[in-house]
Parts: C-alpha cells; sequence; structure tokens
C-alpha cells in the first residue's frame, strides 16, 4: 500500500491572531452542538499534524507541548503508525475478541508482558480507556484477594466514571454533585515533597499508619497509585515512597496497583514510572500513550491474579478493537526502535536546567518538577508557597497566543505541565521553552 504523507513544516509559525477566524467560526458552530459540559480549553481547531507540530484551520504552525495530554508520545502522523492502522482498517474494523477473536489483541498482550515491569508471568485485558483500566482493575483486585477496600491518596486522578470519580481526589470539575460515589474507598495522604518535606519512607510511614488504623490491613484489596501524579501537578513522590508502599502491601496480602496511564511508555525515560526505583506492580493500567492516539488500555498483572477472574468477568464490545491493536504494536516498535526512552531523558536534560534556573529568579515559580519528557512547574504567590492559579491561567494564554501549545493541572490549578512528543527536535524543544520562559517571566 502507498501512503502519501502531508509535509507541515517544522518551524512554530503563527499567521493570524489566535484564535483565526476559521477557529473562531468554528466555535460558533460548537456551542450549538456540544455539551458545554465538555472543557471549552483555547478554541483553536487542528486541521493536521505532523511530528510536534499542529496546524490549526487557519495556517498556524502550532507547536505542541502537551501530546493530547501524553497521547502522542510518538508524535503526529508517524508513517509506521499510518501504515498500521490504514492496513488494519482495510482488512477489517471489528469483530469483538470475545466472539471472533484476531492475532492483534495476542500480539498486544504479548508485547505488554514483555514491556512492564518484573520477569514473572503476566496477562493482560484489553480496554478502551484508562478509566476503563482503573476500574477492571480495581475488580480484579477484589476478587483476587476476596477484600473490599480500595486506598488511594491525595492529589490522585484515576478518571471519571462513578468508580474512578470515587478514587480521584480533586472535586471540581470532576467530582462535583456527581455522586453518591462507589463505597469501600479511602485516602490518604501522598509524599508532596515540595509541600510536606518528608523523606520516602517517612511520608510512607504516614501513610501506612493511616491504612492501619482507619482501614485496617486485613481489609485491603489494593493500594491504587500513580506513580507520578499526573492531574494532581506532576507530583513526584521522594524516593523510596513507592518501594515502601509496595513491600506493605507484599507482607499483608494486598496488590500494588501502578496506574501509569500517563506516565508509561517511556515518557518519564524509562518503560515505565515504577522502573525508576524498581518497583514491580501487582497489577498495571495504561492507556494514552499505548497506543499513538486510537483508543485502547489496559491491565496487565500477574499471571494467577488475572486468571483469577471467572470466564466472561471482563471485556466489552470494543475493547482490544483490531484497529487500536495495530496501531498499538506500530507505537511500541517506534519506541523500541527509535529508542524513545533515552530521548525523554535527553528531553530532560535540556528542559529541566533552563527551568530549574527560575528558581529564585521568578518569585512566582514554587517548584521545578518532573522526569523525561513529564516536567512540571508549580506557581505560588511571591514569598510564599500559595498556590497562584491566575498566574498559571495567564502563562498558559500567553503561550497558546504565541503558538505553543502547554497544558495546567494541579489540585490548586497552579501547576503548568510539559509533555512534548518524544521525537520533538532539539531547535522545536528550545524555541517552545523560551516562549514558556517569557510567559512566566510577563506576570507581575
Amino acid at each position: 500500500m502507498v501512503v502519501e504523507y502531508r509535509t507541515v513544516g517544522i518551524a512554530r509559525q503563527v499567521v493570524t491572531d489566535l484564535p483565526g477566524p476559521k477557529s473562531q467560526e468554528l466555535h460558533e458552530r460548537r456551542k450549538q452542538s456540544v455539551s458545554h459540559g465538555l472543557t471549552q480549553g483555547f478554541p483553536v481547531y487542528i486541521d493536521r499534524a505532523e511530528g510536534a507540530i499542529l496546524v490549526d484551520v487557519d495556517g498556524n504552525h502550532l507547536l505542541d507541548l502537551g501530546s493530547g495530554i501524553a497521547v502522542t508520545s510518538i508524535g503526529h502522523a508517524v508513517p509506521a503508525l499510518v501504515e498500521a492502522v490504514q492496513a488494519q482498517v482495510a482488512d477489517f474494523t471489528h469483530t469483538c475478541f470475545m466472539v471472533t477473536p484476531y492475532l492483534e489483541y495476542v500480539e498486544v498482550c504479548e508485547e505488554l508482558a514483555a514491556v512492564t515491569p518484573g520477569d514473572h508471568a503476566k496477562t493482560s485485558a484489553l480496554f478502551n480507556s484508562g478509566a476503563e483500566a482503573v476500574e477492571n482493575a480495581v475488580k480484579i483486585a477484589r476478587l483476587a484477594t476476596g477484600r473490599n477496600a480500595i486506598v488511594v491518596v491525595d492529589h490522585a486522578y484515576h478518571g471519571r466514571t462513578n468508580l474512578t470519580m470515587a478514587l480521584t481526589a480533586k472535586n471540581m470539575p470532576y467530582k462535583d454533585r456527581f455522586g453518591p460515589f462507589a463505597p469501600e474507598v479511602y485516602r490518604v495522604p501522598t509524599s508532596y515533597p515540595y509541600r510536606d518535606g518528608l523523606s520516602g519512607p517517612d511520608a510512607a510511614a504516614r501513610a501506612i499508619a493511616l491504612i492501619e488504623s482507619t482501614v485496617g490491613a486485613q481489609n485491603v484489596a489494593a493500594i491504587v497509585i500513580e506513580p507520578i501524579q499526573g492531574e494532581g501537578g506532576f507530583i513526584v513522590p521522594a524516593e523510596g515512597f513507592l518501594p515502601a508502599l509496595a513491600e506493605w502491601t507484599k507482607k499483608n496480602g494486598a496488590l500494588f496497583v501502578a496506574d501509569e496511564i500517563q506516565t508509561g511508555f517511556t515518557r518519564t525515560g524509562r518503560w515505565f514510572a515504577v522502573d525508576h526505583e524498581g518497583v514491580v506492580p501487582d497489577l498495571v493500567t495504561t492507556a494514552k500513550g499505548l497506543a499513538g492516539g486510537m483508543p485502547l488500555a489496559a491491565v496487565t498483572g500477574r499471571a494467577e491474579i488475572m486468571n483469577a477472574v471467572h470466564e466472561g468477568g471482563l471485556g466489552g464490545t470494543y475493547g482490544g478493537n483490531p484497529v487500536a491493536a495495530a496501531a498499538a504494536l506500530a507505537t511500541i516498535r517506534t519506541m523500541r526502535d527509535q529508542n524513545l526512552a533515552e530521548r525523554a531523558r535527553h528531553i530532560e536534560s535540556i528542559a529541566l536546567p533552563r527551568l530549574r534556573a527560575l528558581l529564585g529568579d521568578v518569585g512566582i515559580v514554587g517548584d521545578v518538577r518532573g522526569r523525561g519528557a513529564m516536567l512540571a512547574v508549580e506557581f505560588v504567590v511571591p514569598g510564599s508557597d500559595t498556590p497562584n492559579p491566575a498566574a498559571t491561567k495567564a502563562i498558559v494564554e500567553y503561550c497558546t497566543k504565541r503558538g505553543v501549545v502547554i497544558i495546567s493541572c494541579g489540585t490548586f490549578g497552579n501547576c503548568v505541565r510539559l509533555l512534548p512528543p518524544l521525537i520533538i527536535t532539539d531547535e522545536q524543544l528550545n524555541d517552545g521553552l523560551s516562549v514558556f520562559e517569557d510567559a512566566i517571566r510577563s506576570i507581575r
């Protein structure tokens, strides 16, 4: 099959005010037909993309430092991905794996067994979204352990379904007036070095003491945790926090579930964020970067745990869709062939020193943190650690108007996260960082 690729250029180029007239027209149409419950965001409508560049309907070339929230890690319109998807669409788009199965689903599960932490026997089940994966991980953990209690931490984000809203910490906009929520979910403090000043072992001891006193070790089915918190503010726990929690679950018959939906697939400079401390989870949930933009998610775990579920207990009509599975195979192959974990570490080596140079120099910069190509700046009121969401909003708007797409996050709405495609060039990255730095320094 011959595939034609469009070259959109490698440089940021703004040719109209943003949003441009065609984007504004589309936004008016959106208001009439799309639920206002969806975030409005910055109304720049995209027509095509390639690499790390988005081209809007007005012809502006935008530099993408968000990757669709860590989804397009291998870049946009990657030829290997395009070819794999087109070939699979030409073969068949759906049969439902539970009715008449197909090779691509099996191959994705084989790849997941190979790249996820640990050398134990593993099996997987495929789903459509990160929230669906987390919800199924909870089902599996409860069935496998015979227990009900699920422990999560402060600042957690795990999804928007009823159960995953219960697991998620932040009320607005995710939970407000959507209850009642699923029961038997318990929240304990996390490790937040910038704000609690605790060592990893001390933060873990604090959390464990609360679990044992308020939940009871014998009742815990699983601890579900993001190794680096995403929506909560890209919070990197102090060293030793995750290993201590994992060891506690092992000693007490509970499961350690790593929510690697945003951190997984080379984003942090390793295949998975838990790899940085050698933690081997019992279950791993993945989505986002798994399939390069196609909807696919997974739960991967110890075979004896995953296989404990009765036949028919897991599944879904679209889970492991063949087109999405083909995309995942191409995505994982690209990550491996191009050594994108190393590329993520290279991005960190460029970006982190530049961002850390702002500490102590710009009053609103409270903390700079992250790993690989998953970096964040937390903004505060100068002279304090009081969150500064107003500055964050102004910085995002400044960057977007100049053609640099960035995303805010944080429980207090006071962080900006940088999630560039891992194939971003050094020139593009430095250009984006310069605009971001200018935005930060523009705040008075």
